[in-house]
């Protein structure tokens, strides 16, 4: 059994891994790290997982794990282990970040040691990883749609991006721009060709294609749902639809839960799944390239379980098989 401990579990992406790893056959969880929920069991703050499991959030912090995932804002894992220096010396377990604070290389080419945790580009990788950065939600939609094309140094021009994201992307804390009100019927372009994903996109796709340095041009904008990603990218290419496909086919093939679709994919198919749909058309000597993710799943919580399984040498699809929403 992987022996699993949580820190910041009451936000959307704790709720999420709890509710996989509360019923993975191979995980017992240890402890949920909450200091302003001590003492409450978690169902008061999931009330999806009331009659799933009595685990209380606690304030306390144990090294007798396997696994410890810190599900914290961005700027806040870096600094809960600053803070914590003592509690992580001489530690015998591995940590899968889902923040942004370690996902970038500095100059020098270091993270702090941390691998990108993407198994469709580092699976090797994470096999043999000490910690783990779990990639971003945009980021990882946008990767599954160009990887394939970088991986055969197919990005020759600028890389045209538009994707649409559900409210829950912005975190559990309300906003001006995520409360109800504001959001039901209702879109929004934000970070235009400034978003913060673009830099992990970019360093992904030079890791396949040495060289790479046309433009990426996204708009990202604001859903008026709750979960899901739906980006599509334009580039130029002379290869044709059947070349594309067969190489896109060719490279998801080890990788269980990004299937390449010849049928025009709905966000819904995706959503409460780990999956990730990729579709392609040709039109005018531009690859028109449609990729959809769960945020929360394949974009957070589930990408960090299946990154869990691999550094662990269980079955990558343990645990993640969850259904679609359906109608």
């Amino acid at each position: 059994m992987v022996k699993v401990g949580i820190v910041g579990g009451a936000g959307y992406t704790g709720g999420e891994l709890l509710r996989i790893l509360v019923h993975h056959p191979e995980v017992k969880i240890a402890f949920v790290n909450s200091k302003s929920n001590a003492g409450n069991p978690v169902w008061e703050v999931h009330h999806d997982l009331i009659g799933d499991t009595d685990i209380k959030f606690t304030s306390d912090l144990s090294t007798e794990i396997d696994v410890l995932f810190l599900c914290l804002g961005h700027g806040d894992s870096s600094k809960f282990i600053n803070e914590n220096l003592g509690y992580f010396k001489d530690r015998k377990f591995k940590i899968i970040d889902l923040s942004q604070d370690f996902r970038l290389k500095s100059s020098s080419g270091e993270n702090g040691n941390f691998v990108y945790g993407l198994p469709e580009l580092n699976k090797a990788r994470i096999k043999s990883a000490e910690n783990i950065a779990n990639p971003g939600c945009f980021a990882t939609c946008i990767q599954l749609a160009l990887l394939p094309l970088a991986g055969i140094s197919g990005i020759k021009d600028d890389v045209h991006l538009t994707a649409i994201t559900g409210s829950t992307g912005a975190g559990q804390k309300p906003t001006e721009t995520t409360h109800f009100s504001w959001r039901s019927n209702n879109l929004s372009v934000y970070k235009a060709f400034d978003h913060q994903h673009l830099n992990e996109i970019k360093q992904s796709i030079v890791q396949l294609q040495n060289g790479f340095n046309t433009q990426i041009n996204f708009v990202p904008y604001r859903g008026d749902f709750a979960r899901g990603i739906i980006a599509n990218a334009h580039v130029k290419t002379d290869l044709s639809i059947e070349v594309l496909y067969d190489h896109y086919e060719d490279f998801y093939k080890e990788h269980p839960f990004t299937i390449v679709t010849k049928r025009n994919p709905d966000l819904k198919q995706v959503v409460n799944t780990n999956k990730a749909l990729v579709y392609l058309e040709k039109h005018n000597g531009y690859l028109l390239i449609i990729s959809c993710i769960d945020n929360l799943l394949k974009g957070a919580s589930g990408q960090a379980v299946q990154n869990m399984n691999l550094m662990f040498g269980l079955d990558e699809k343990l645990g993640l098989k969850l259904k679609s929403l359906g109608y």
